[in-house]
């Protein structure tokens, strides 16, 4: 498996080259967004994965995440970052960002996350090649193409990130059922300290405006009040009945 490294710092870099190695990926390191870029879109074999720094010369990090998720919406994307705040987090979940890591980290805590992306990587990558079909589900005025990373609303297509897709997935596969955000963090997720209520509130944000008619009033995606998020495929008549948070 193939690793892009984007990071400006020489030695830390090398320190994730040298690590990345030991555990027998192919490695590539480069310092700025244009030259991530231009190696994303040449690489042959192509990346895997993104290790990605947010504080870089010329492109920000989430200038790159967003460009790389207009290139591939299924690429893993790790940031490891100095950024701490809660803001960062969100501003990084939202570009489409899998997983996010500060400076300093622990070496044992990244070459596991890096496992479990490229594992996931490398299962998605086998389901395309033997599926002769997509997978494909309708409901109301919706289809979701989960070959394609794709969700169709009436006319218009919606692209969808990796993390959108699995949090969809997971409400069809759970019609009916009161889902609390906690679950939803450790379904989704993967227990994954660094998504917060916030974060999951934003993801469910982006779901309504993808498949309801109207975002602020759901018919299919329901809030339920003081727990988490209710998915309804036959959405009730009158939406006025849906629960609401606090």
């Amino acid at each position: 498996m193939r690793i892009l490294v984007v990071e400006d710092e020489e030695a830390i870099a090398r320190g994730l080259r040298f690590n990345f190695e030991r555990e027998g990926y192919q490695v590539d390191l480069v310092s700025s967004g244009p030259a991530a870029l231009e190696l994303y879109e040449s690489a042959q074999p192509p990346i895997d994965l993104v290790v990605l720094d947010l504080m870089l010369p010329e492109m920000s990090g989430y200038e790159i995440c967003r460009a790389l998720r207009r290139l591939d919406l299924d690429i893993p994307v790790l940031a490891l970052t100095a950024r701490t705040l809660s803001e960062d987090k969100i501003q990084a979940f939202d570009c489409g960002v899998d997983q996010y890591m500060t400076k300093p980290f622990s070496l044992p805590e990244l070459l596991s996350r890096v496992r479990n992306l490229l594992d996931k990587r490398r299962r998605h990558l086998d389901r395309r090649t033997v599926r002769p079909t997509e997978d494909i589900v309708r409901f109301s005025d919706v289809a979701v193409d989960f070959g394609r990373f794709e969700l169709r609303h009436r006319e218009e297509v919606h692209p969808l990130t990796t993390r959108e897709q699995e949090l969809l997935r997971y409400f069809l596969e759970n019609d009916g059922v009161v889902l609390s955000r906690a679950r939803l963090q450790s379904e989704v997720w993967k227990d994954s300290a660094d998504i917060s209520s916030r974060s999951i509130d934003n993801f469910v944000m982006r779901l309504r405006r993808m498949i309801e008619d109207d975002p602020s009033s759901p018919r299919h995606l329901l809030s339920v009040r003081g727990t988490g998020y209710r998915f309804v495929r036959e959405p009730v008549t009158d939406p006025a009945t849906a629960e609401t948070e606090k």
